[in-house]
C-alpha cells in the first residue's frame, strides 16, 4: 500500500468511526497531517483522492467537508465507470445479467411499498412511451424513467443508485434495439403495460414475474445481436 493509500485510508477511519461526520470540516491541512502523522503533500493528495470519490467536498476559501455521503452520491462515479466499459460485448452481457438479479427483486419490493402518487408517476411514463412507439430515442428516455420511478418507489437509494448506474449503459443498447428493430417498440411497450398492471394490484410476485420477463427479453436479443456481430450505435463493433 502507498503512502497516499495509507492517507486515504486514515482520513476514511475518522469518517467511518464519527470523527468526521458527515458534513463536517476538516481541520486545516497542517493540523491534518500532523493528526495523521503524515506530510502535507500526502494529507493533500488524500484529499484530492476522496473529493474526486465525493467523500470530500473541497469548498474554496472555505475548507473542506465530509459530503452527506448518501449512496446517490458515493455511487455516483458507477454509472462512469461502466460507461468506459463501452463497446465490450462481454463487459455488457455482464451488467444485462446484474440488472436481471436486481431489477425482478426491486420490483417486487416496489409492489409492496408503492404510493398512488408514484404509481401515478410511473402510469405518465407508460403513457408517454405509448405516445413515442415511432420516435425511438424519447420512447427510451420513458422507458429508463419508468424503471426508475418504479425503483424510486423502494424508498432504497442504495439501490437506485446502483440499478442507474447499470441500466445507464444500457441505454444505448436500447435504442440500437428501436433502430434495428421494428417490432422492438409495440413489444417494449407491452412488457412495461404488464409490469404497471402487477405494481396496480399491488401483486409482488407478479409483478417480479413481469419485471424479469421484460429484463430477461433484453438480455436474450442482446446476447443474439453481439453473437451476430453487430455494430453499436457510436460505430464501434462490439468485443465479443
Amino acid at each position: 500500500m502507498s503512502l497516499t493509500d495509507k492517507a486515504i485510508d486514515r482520513i476514511r477511519e475518522l469518517i467511518s468511526t464519527g470523527a468526521l461526520p458527515p458534513g463536517s470540516k476538516l481541520p486545516p491541512e497542517p493540523d491534518l497531517a500532523a493528526q495523521l502523522g503524515l506530510s502535507r503533500n500526502l494529507a493533500r493528495e488524500a484529499v484530492k483522492a476522496l473529493a474526486v470519490a465525493r467523500v470530500l467536498e473541497v469548498r474554496r476559501g472555505d475548507g473542506t467537508y465530509v459530503t452527506s455521503l448518501q449512496p446517490s452520491l458515493l455511487l455516483e462515479g458507477l454509472g462512469g465507470a461502466v460507461e468506459l466499459l463501452q463497446g465490450d460485448a462481454v463487459a455488457l452481457q455482464d451488467l444485462m445479467e446484474v440488472r436481471r438479479l436486481l431489477e425482478p427483486m426491486a420490483t417486487t419490493l416496489a409492489a409492496t411499498r408503492i404510493s398512488d402518487d408514484q404509481l401515478a408517476e410511473v402510469k405518465r411514463h407508460l403513457d408517454a412511451m405509448r405516445e413515442a412507439r415511432d420516435d425511438v430515442e424519447r420512447l427510451n428516455a420513458h422507458d429508463v424513467a419508468f424503471h426508475r420511478a418504479v425503483v424510486s418507489a423502494t424508498g432504497n437509494e442504495t439501490l437506485l443508485a446502483l440499478l442507474e448506474g447499470i441500466s445507464g449503459r444500457t441505454l444505448r443498447a436500447r435504442i440500437w434495439r428501436g433502430l434495428v428493430d421494428g417490432k422492438a417498440a409495440d413489444r417494449t411497450v407491452a412488457e412495461h403495460e404488464a409490469i404497471f398492471d402487477a405494481l396496480a394490484s399491488r401483486d409482488a410476485a407478479l409483478s417480479q414475474a413481469a419485471a424479469l420477463l421484460h429484463v430477461s427479453n433484453t438480455e436474450q436479443w442482446l446476447r443474439e445481436h453481439l453473437r451476430a456481430g453487430e455494430a453499436l450505435p457510436s460505430g464501434t463493433t462490439a468485443r465479443t
